[in-house]
């Protein structure tokens, strides 16, 4: 775990201001420092040596009010500046990590990555405050004022200077030590709660399921495990902070010590002064103070650095994607052909779709249908231009797919998944339209969702909640259905429409169907039921195969 990853400059711009106001604050601070402790001195010692004067002193005073007065601004100054800069770094991070796990596709979700980003997106990167707000300020301090203060002490006091220089060793060697532990508890503590989101996100999902047949009590114990487990991290992450700062205090203190006594002695003799004597000693303790707060704080937001560290390999992963420009031609009279496609799944020996020939001709009704696992999805992704194909070519016409630019191909594009994506509002603002227009209740009587709106307390008003909540599965598929008859784009693609419709609503499925098929669209639906295939115009089976030993695509 590195005290400082120059990869937050990347991809964190809000760091790179930051770290130059604390460079300057730095230099700032170490100098109200030193000024401040040799106003104390220059106070002191001419009391003891009786040659003080009255305004003397009240000059003296007065400016080390000024002083102490100065550096209490710039450290309130500097803690609210680290506030907000933590805000928006965090913000980057997380709009960062969402884009890329959207750009990564469902397939890298699909590996177990989809509870890692909701747990980095959420709770995970809230940790990071503490190391923008305590930990950085002081490892920059330790480069600056450390070093600069230690030069004053040497030019006051040579012997003390090298007794410190010796004894400095000592504090990043348990840092080390002790950091080695901490870093593997924080990792610990930040994979159980990711375990922990993981059981609460399924359980949110299947709770309805769970309560219909009476078991909502039952993963009641395995949460509080869990729970326990994520608490018994924070402790022991907890208990290597404090044995941290016992080490570190007891070393500060030794060393503090130790000049202080050799300082005592030699003005016992006379071989230094009360002044040199007073600074040099309320000097130890600032020069040894940051690499003793960075050892302290680093514990403290090594739960954040962990977290940041998860993201930076997130952005890292490089997606697929293609930077061709070439224009997209007419799809009303284009065909879309795939020439022997081949796609090997991730982590498998299987291929699905496997050697897969077919032409989609424009206006058509075409299904897909295949066995489960046979590629049927994928096949939609690779011609979403999700994922590259293994071997083989998709034609748009005469182009190949990864020639055209990708935002011009997917605005050509209108595709209803088989869990639709709503938003927390209103029906009308899932709609995206105007709910009193002709073409909207055109729509909405074609896909049946008419009738729904007609039982609702508010109709086109009624609020839903996150993902449709408030809807049954099968009247948020027909609001989806809605929606995409009154913005349809030339190629529609329908992702099992009639899966959690029964045979009445699925007649409405075969209404929209008909009606974009009517208004030229080009079709594209993944189905199983013969209702859906009686429709078509052509039917693609996909198969999928395992690869065979040494086989290369």
């Amino acid at each position: 775990m590195k005290p400082f990853d120059p990869r937050l400059l990347r991809y964190a711009r809000a760091t790179r201001g930051y770290l130059a106001l604390l460079v300057l604050l730095g230099l700032v601070i170490t100098a109200l420092i030193g000024a401040q402790t040799y106003l104390i001195a220059a106070i002191i010692s001419p009391v003891f040596y009786n040659q003080s004067t009255s305004t003397n002193y009240l000059f003296l005073t007065t400016f080390l009010v000024v002083v102490f007065g100065a550096r209490s601004l710039l450290s309130y100054v500097q803690g609210a500046i680290g506030h907000r800069s933590a805000v928006r770094v965090i913000s980057e991070l997380r709009t960062q990590v969402l884009d890329h796990a959207g750009n990564l596709g469902s397939r890298w979700l699909s590996k177990g990555n989809t509870n890692e980003v909701v747990t980095l997106a959420t709770r995970g990167l809230d940790d990071l405050e503490d190391y923008f707000v305590h930990f950085l300020p002081e490892l920059f301090l330790t480069a600056t004022a450390t070093p600069l203060l230690l030069c004053v002490v040497a030019y006051m006091d040579f012997l003390s200077a090298v007794m410190i220089i010796l004894c400095l060793p000592l504090i990043p060697l348990f840092m080390i030590l002790i950091g080695k532990m901490t870093a593997s508890y924080s990792a610990q503590r930040l994979a159980t709660m990711q375990r922990l989101g993981s059981q609460l996100l399924d359980l949110l999902t299947g709770l309805p399921t769970l309560k219909g047949v009476g078991r909502e009590t039952g993963p009641t114990k395995r949460v509080e495990e869990l729970g326990l487990s994520f608490a018994q991290r924070t402790m022991n992450t907890l208990y290597v902070a404090f044995l941290s700062g016992a080490a570190l205090e007891f070393i500060t203190t030794l060393t503090t010590a130790l000049v202080a006594v050799s300082i005592g002695l030699r003005m016992v003799n006379g071989d230094i002064l009360l002044l040199e004597g007073l600074v040099v000693i309320m000097l130890t303790p600032e020069v040894l103070r940051p690499l003793r707060e960075v050892g302290t704080q680093f514990h403290a937001s090594a739960n954040g650095v962990a977290a940041a560290d998860r993201v930076f390999k997130i952005l890292e992963t490089v997606p697929y994607d293609h930077t061709a420009h070439q224009p997209v031609p007419d799809m009303t009279c284009t065909p879309i052909r795939f020439d022997d496609v081949s796609i090997l799944a991730p982590g498998r020996e299987t291929i699905a779709p496997a050697s897969l020939t077919t032409t989609i001709d424009p206006g058509e009704v075409t299904v897909i249908r295949g066995a489960s696992g046979s590629g049927k999805t994928t096949t939609i992704n690779a011609l979403l231009g999700l994922i590259p194909v293994t071997s083989g070519r998709i034609l748009i016409g005469e182009t190949e797919l990864s020639n055209l630019d990708r935002q011009a191909w997917w605005s050509n594009i209108t595709w209803v998944p088989q869990r639709p994506v709503l938003i927390p509002g209103t029906l009308a603002e899932n709609l995206d339209a105007d709910p009193e227009s002709a073409d909207v209740a055109h729509a909405a009587h074609i896909t049946g969702f008419a009738d729904v709106v007609a039982n609702l307390p508010d109709g086109w008003n009624t609020r839903i909640g996150h993902g449709g909540t408030g809807l049954s599965v099968g009247q948020r598929q027909r609001l989806a259905l809605t929606k995409a008859l009154i913005s349809a784009a030339q190629i529609v693609i329908l992702d099992e429409p009639s899966a959690h419709l029964d045979a009445v609503a699925e007649e409405y499925v075969t209404r929209v169907i008909n009606e974009l098929r009517n208004n030229g669209h080009t079709l594209i639906v993944i189905a199983h039921r013969a209702a859906m295939t009686d429709i078509a115009d052509i039917v693609i089976d996909v198969a999928s195969r395992s690869r065979a030993a040494g086989e290369k695509l």
